[in-house]
């Protein structure tokens, strides 16, 4: 096999591939004298640290220095910094001022934001020379504690409390108050609406600050169901009401000032009537005065020593304050004759009536009792006052009768004046003075019924015109005159007085045939002293000498005497009393 050699190529020469190789070697030239050309441009464009069309709201601060930068926005900007926003809390509306939220534009970061990095490289040096900068948004700057604080006293101003739907009267109309929501500002939300409203600076916007709202429970719905079913009706027309037989007419504003609507649990609007200041309103309380309000015993008279009725006893009707709020409520709703109705009372019956007096045997004089007095206007006014409250006083077998819880305490509202009493041996002025004459004439009145006395005091000194030993006072809280009737059946005591006399007569069935009465001899004389007083308050006093005295109560029965009670007495002297 013969081997060839395999044609051999043709030489290049230096000269060929220096020729062939010059072209790139100029164009690569002709790029980089290009590129650094534009890379030089820039840098001589850029002369300052902005780039050229670089604004912040409209403030031109392109090809500017950092410094430069600042100090212009400082200048234009601070109109815009000091510019009130305008807020909304719920639908209140109001401004803030960023200022004292801490608000501030931060020129410096906004310039930082908006300058060139720094860097010399060519492609961000020669990018330079084909763009411009375009609007910043200028950077905030927040003092947040400053800003809560602030906050803290709008919301003081901007929250409402919630307004619930409200009926009321007056003048006998009906007049609403319409619901309305509440709100509550939230001041820790409150911060980043109000710093990107401060930063988009927009004069015209208005910023709803985030707040917490609170429904009103009585709605606008139930509040017309409640003019529409209740408040309507019930100021209407006047209402009718009748009261042991007395009738009278409520008029429409009278009922408007005690009715008021009260939302439930629920929000739904309930009446409510304030039956005590209804009860107490002149209109209502003049035609329920006319009802007799305590029940009155027959009034007895004698025919001879028999008992006799003078007047029937009546029943006394109370009308209660929840018995009138039970009748007015329902008519409220209703029409015409409907709006009429009865109120229910608290009965209370006479112990007297003419139809029980036999019964009760109430048949005869017992007893009576007159006592004698110099005629003075404190002792009539006094006397004739207990009198009243004594006369018609029924007392059921067994039962205690007091003369203090009878007649009250002696004072002006209770119809007493003031009069001359004994007080520590002493004649003073008091009220009630005089009210021991009708004491004593009691006293003797049980005395000679023969019923068993329970509790009474003497005077400290003899006082002459009442019978020794037997005489009796009182005094509030301290002494009271009290006797049980034991005589089998009920006593009616009758009292009457003069302006010089009272008389007090038991009527009711006697136990005994005869009741005496005998006196022993004055023991343990004791003389009187001689004083010499001064002041307003001093009275003349007479002297007596002080004694003891024991009287005995003698029971006579068929003619013979059947039991004695003695009843000892001690007087101290009445000294004579001068006033100086």
């Amino acid at each position: 096999m013969r081997l060839r050699r395999a044609p051999s190529s043709p030489r290049t020469g230096p000269s060929s591939r220096a020729a062939s190789a010059r072209p790139y070697v100029l164009t690569g030239g002709t790029l980089a004298v290009g590129l650094g050309g534009l890379y030089l441009a820039g840098l001589l464009a850029a002369g300052g640290d902005i780039e050229d069309g670089t604004t912040v709201r409209g403030v031109d601060i392109g090809g500017l220095s950092r410094a430069e930068a600042v100090h212009k926005l400082d200048d234009r900007l601070a109109p815009a910094a000091a510019r009130k926003l305008r807020v909304t809390v719920g639908d209140r509306e109001g401004t803030v001022d960023p200022r004292r939220l801490g608000l501030a534009f931060d020129h410096e970061r906004t310039v930082d934001r908006a300058s060139r990095s720094g860097a010399l490289d060519p492609f961000t040096v020669i990018g330079g020379l084909f763009r411009s900068g375009g609007p910043v948004e200028p950077s905030v700057s927040v003092d947040e504690d400053k800003a809560r604080a602030e906050l803290r006293k709008v919301a003081r101003d901007a929250d409402q409390k919630v307004r619930e739907g409200a009926v009321s009267f007056e003048n006998g109309e009906v007049r609403t108050v319409a619901p309305h929501p509440g709100y509550a500002l939230d001041t820790d939300a409150a911060l980043d609406p109000l710093r990107d409203a401060f930063q988009r600076g927009d004069a015209r916007a208005v910023t709803a600050l985030p707040a917490r709202a609170t429904a009103p429970k009585v709605t606008e719905r139930e509040l017309d169901r409640a003019v529409r079913e209740f408040a309507r009706p019930a100021m209407s027309a006047p209402v009718t009401l009748t009261a042991a037989g007395h009738r009278f007419t409520v008029e429409q504003p009278v009922l408007g000032r005690y009715l008021t609507m009260r939302p439930d649990a629920e929000g739904r609007l309930e009446p409510k009537l304030d039956a005590a200041g209804l009860r107490a309103d002149p209109a209502v309380a003049r035609p329920l005065s006319a009802l007799p309000t305590r029940a009155a015993n027959a009034e007895l008279r004698l025919v001879g020593d028999r008992v006799g009725v003078a007047e029937d006893g009546h029943a006394g009707h109370v009308v209660t304050d929840k018995a009138l709020g039970k009748a007015v409520l329902p008519l409220l709703t209703r029409r015409g004759a409907a709006r009429s109705g009865e109120i229910a009372t608290r009965v209370s019956e006479p112990q007297v009536t003419r139809a029980n007096v036999e019964r009760l045997g109430l048949r005869e004089r017992m007893s009576s009792f007159t006592v004698n007095f110099e005629p003075a206007p404190y002792r009539t006014r006094n006397i004739g006052r207990a009198v009243e409250l004594i006369n018609g006083s029924v007392v059921m077998p067994g039962e205690t009768w007091s003369f203090n819880r009878r007649v009250g305490e002696r004072t002006p509202e209770n119809g007493f004046v003031d009069g001359i009493m004994i007080y520590d041996d002493e004649f003073r002025k008091a009220p009630g003075g005089g009210v021991s004459a009708v004491a004593t004439t009691i006293y003797n009145a049980l005395w000679f019924a023969g019923v068993k006395p329970v509790e009474h005091g003497a005077h400290s000194f003899y006082i002459e015109r009442y019978p020794e030993g037997r005489e009796a006072t009182v005094a509030w809280g301290s002494l009271d005159l009290r006797f049980t009737n034991d005589s089998g059946h009920a006593l009616y005591i009758q009292a009457e007085s003069t302006d010089h006399s009272v008389t007090i007569s038991f009527l009711g069935t006697r136990k005994y045939d005869e009741i005496g009465s005998e006196k022993g001899p004055r023991t343990n004389l004791k003389q009187p002293e001689r004083k010499v007083l001064s002041g307003d308050q001093c009275v003349p006093q007479t002297p007596l000498e002080g004694f003891d005295v024991t009287v005995q109560r003698v029971f006579v029965q068929d003619g013979r005497v059947v039991k004695r009670e003695p009843f000892r007495t001690h007087y101290d002297p009445r000294d004579e009393i001068v006033c100086e």
